[in-house]
């Protein structure tokens, strides 16, 4: 407890006394105006002397440490009270004390110690009710005091209860906000990791393509420097080709209003290039495709390039193979990709690299369907199936 909460209840406990002391002098009259029938009933007015000041004071003094000890608060101050009323005939002594102790119970601990300490309150008045000196005070302090420590139970089970709805809420938003953070977390670990695959996918292939031009190149400007003049040819358009993706991919990083975000992106109409690009390392190759391109979604025509050319990559840099096949059938359903080459092969117990997990969760978030396994001819296939209607991007 703070500086503070001490101080509120040091005036909670001087305003009970207060209170207290002037139910004890004046209760008796407000109640009962006509003194004869006062004097009928047994009704003892306590004057304000010393003893009388020192009840009320035994009762609301504990009320200093309730919400530090709220149990026994309203035990001391039940007690004390119980015994002023039975012992001492004070049948005005005011109830306050053990009324506060007990809506601090209710209010502090939890909904059953309060429905026990309201029952342990109604059966302490109830008892304390029969030491009156007539039946008919009896009935009044048991009716008057059992209403009183109904509601006070109540209201100070229905506080807690409302904080309880608060802090819930406050739970629930907190709960909220870091939901949300989370998401955006993870939606920041899915983008980059998007664009970690488009540069590896860009730097691989271009680098790839690099090289055997600069191999091939090499070897000829000897004896044939006009064939090495059409590889450097195409070592610079790979190289600028690989910057300008690069640079466009920065500068949506920099700056989402770039006029990168709005150029038109690879997609299968650009599968040609990868044919060329692997007969000019050196393969036969054979591309089909059938069906209708412009029926197919541009992010899945972009999805299917991408998966072509880490495959086209990943067969130049690792198969060492010498013919290869891209086959693109498109439906009004599905989108059916096969690559092949007669390279090298996979091994079944071998780890995927970056490139191939790279392929298969651009097919999983399209809901397709990826498969890498050997070839027929001892090499490896790739297989790619995307729905083309009604697709769920996750």
């Amino acid at each position: 407890m703070s500086g503070t909460d001490w101080l509120v209840d040091a005036v909670i406990a001087l305003g009970a006394f207060g209170f207290g002391l002037l139910q004890m002098s004046a209760s008796a009259n407000l109640m009962i105006p006509d003194d004869f029938i006062r004097r009928l009933l047994g009704v003892r007015t306590i004057t304000l002397s010393g003893w009388g000041i020192l009840m009320v004071a035994l009762t609301c003094i504990p009320l200093t440490v309730r919400r530090r000890l709220p149990w026994v608060v309203f035990v001391v101050t039940t007690l004390l009270w119980a015994f002023f009323e039975m012992q001492m005939g004070a049948t005005t002594l005011s109830l306050v004390g053990p009324l506060i102790a007990l809506f601090t119970v209710a209010y502090e601990c939890t909904k059953y110690e309060a429905a026990l300490a309201g029952g342990v309150l109604l059966v302490t008045v109830a008892g304390c009710a029969f030491f009156a000196p007539t039946s008919s005070l009896a009935m009044l302090m048991l009716v008057q005091n059992t209403a009183i420590v109904v509601a006070v139970a109540f209201a100070g089970f229905a506080l807690h209860a409302r904080q309880d709805s608060v802090k819930a809420l406050a739970a629930r938003a907190a709960e909220a906000e870091r939901t949300r953070e989370i998401h955006a977390e993870k939606r920041v670990e899915e983008e980059r990791l998007r664009i970690a695959r488009e540069v590896h996918d860009i730097t691989a292939h271009s680098l790839s393509a690099v090289s055997i031009q600069s191999a091939a190149a090499a070897a000829l400007i000897q004896t044939d420097p006009e064939a090495a003049k059409h590889a450097l040819d195409n070592i610079r358009k790979t190289s600028k080709d690989a910057l300008s993706e690069m640079r466009g991919m920065i500068a949506v990083l920099r700056d989402g209003s770039s006029d990168a975000d709005i150029q038109p992106m690879m997609g299968i109409d650009e599968l040609s290039g990868l044919k060329d690009y692997l007969e000019e390392a050196g393969l036969a190759v054979s591309l089909r495709v059938d069906g209708r391109k412009d029926t197919l979604p541009a992010y899945i025509s972009m999805a299917l390039y991408g998966i072509s050319r880490e495959a086209a990559t990943n067969i130049v840099r690792h198969s060492h193979a010498s013919k290869a096949s891209i086959s693109l059938t498109i439906n009004s359903d599905v989108a059916m990709l096969d690559i092949e080459d007669d390279g090298c092969g996979i091994k079944s117990d071998a780890p995927m690299g970056h490139g191939i997990e790279g392929m298969r969760e651009r097919v999983k978030v399209l809901g397709g369907t990826f498969y890498i396994s050997p070839s027929n001819t001892a090499g490896t296939k790739i297989s790619v199936r995307i729905p083309v209607a009604h697709v769920d991007i996750h």
